[in-house]
This record gives C-alpha cells, structure tokens and sequence, in this order.
C-alpha cells in the first residue's frame, strides 16, 4: 500500500509539467471574468440613487420623515448593494445573491407602482408612507426631480439590469414568501404608528392594495425569471492573461 504521505511529497517537489500542475492553485487555473459594462452600469444606478436621496432631503421640510419612508430606505439599500455589485463585477467575483437583489428589485418596484399607479385606483386616498415626503414649498422642483430619479429612473435601471446584465433562473420559489416580509411589516408599522411617517395612516383600500402588490411581485418576477432567455454576458467580460503557467 502507497504512503499518502510520501506521495503528497513526492508530488510537491516533481518537475516539469506534471510538478508545476499539481503546485498550481485551483484559483490561478480557473480564469477571472471580469465584467466591465455591468460594473458601470450599477454603479451609475448607485449614483442615481444617491442622487436621488440628497435631492429628496434637500426638498423635504422633515429628514426624520424622509428616513422613515418606504422609497428612501429601499433606495439607500439599492445604492449600496449596487455598489458592491459594481465591484465584484469589475473584479470578477461571484455576483450578488439573487436573493438580496430580488428583494430589492421588488421593493423599488413596489414603491414604484404604487407612486404611479395607486392615484389612479385611488384617487381619494391621502399619499401614505411608501411614498416620499411632500417637498417643501420653495422646493417643489428638487422634489419633483427627486422623485423622477427614484421612482421612476431607478426602478426602470434596476429592471434593465436583471433583464440584461443577470443570468435568469437564480430565484428560486422560497423567496416568494420571504421577500414580501419587509414590505407587510413596514405597512404594520405605518398603520400602527403614522406620526412616525408623517403620512397618514393607509386607508383600508390602500393598505389592502399595498400588501396584495408585494406579494404578486416576488411571483411575477419569478415566473419571468424562470423563461425570459440568457443575456449574452460574455459580450463584456474581460479575462486577464497571464493566468497561469498551465496552456
């Protein structure tokens, strides 16, 4: 019977090319993808986030209302998670967990559709936390713009981004009820404590419509995440040479 030992060792200090793969790590073999325009992309959707945010305080009469809405907190979230995302995608590590970004593809959406949709069922109900504070009077076009980037721009960019810069089939069917969580337990907090918010507290009709959207969300985007085709992502990688002395 060989030594496993003596083997590992006479491995280690054998030469040529059988002594140069086995001192190779698994990591130089395997080459770096980087992805370039992903990278750039999510960090401009970072940006107009952030954007977005400091338009958003700079209009609002309330920070402290600002903080505790809905749209604000699902759009800081965005931005720092699209940042990260930037780079690992410029450093070609694995991407983001489609479980985070999922969920956060669903709340600005949420937020979203609720802005743009919701008066027009509702036109009688008051804006309610899920929405951004009421600008000030002598802001009312930072607040304006303000909304434009964060419900509007960065919905749509967030969108585009899993559509073409995100391999499909990554959710799975456990996250159709975790990621509704966050948007229900929010919705209790506004109904429970609306001073907080500085919105009113959500009619019944509202509040019905904003729990019944967060939960068909998650189940949309898994039913298109489950068909919708490949996006071509080796069109902007980038491997660096030089990876290995294995050819």
């Amino acid at each position: 019977m060989s030594d496993p030992t003596r083997t590992s060792q006479s491995t280690r200090h054998a030469t040529g090319p059988a002594g140069a793969a086995a001192r190779t790590p698994a990591t130089a073999v395997a080459p770096t993808l980087r992805r370039p325009l992903a990278a750039a992309f999510r960090l401009l959707l970072s940006a107009a986030a952030l954007a977005g945010l400091v338009l958003a305080a700079l209009s609002t009469p309330s920070p402290a209302h600002l903080v505790a809405s809905f749209t604000a907190q699902t759009a800081l979230a965005l931005a720092l998670v699209s940042a990260w995302s930037a780079h690992r995608a410029w450093t070609g590590r694995h991407p983001v967990s489609p479980r985070v970004s999922g969920a956060l593809l669903s709340y600005v959406s949420l937020a979203a559709l609720l802005h743009h949709v919701l008066p027009h069922l509702l036109p009688a109900a008051p804006p309610t936390a899920f929405a951004l504070p009421a600008a000030a009077p002598g802001a009312t076009g930072t607040g304006a713009l303000a909304r434009a980037l964060l419900l509007a721009v960065v919905p749509l960019a967030a969108l585009a981004d899993w559509l073409l810069l995100t391999a499909p089939r990554g959710f799975r069917l456990r996250h159709v009820w975790q990621w509704p969580a966050y948007p229900l337990l929010y919705l209790c907090f506004a109904l429970a404590l609306p001073a907080a918010t500085g919105a009113p507290s959500p009619h019944l009709a509202t509040a019905l419509a904003a729990a019944l959207t967060a939960c068909l969300l998650p189940l949309i985007a898994l039913a298109i995440d489950q068909v919708r085709p490949s996006p071509r992502l080796h069109n902007n990688r980038i491997s660096p040479t030089g990876i290995s002395p294995l050819k």
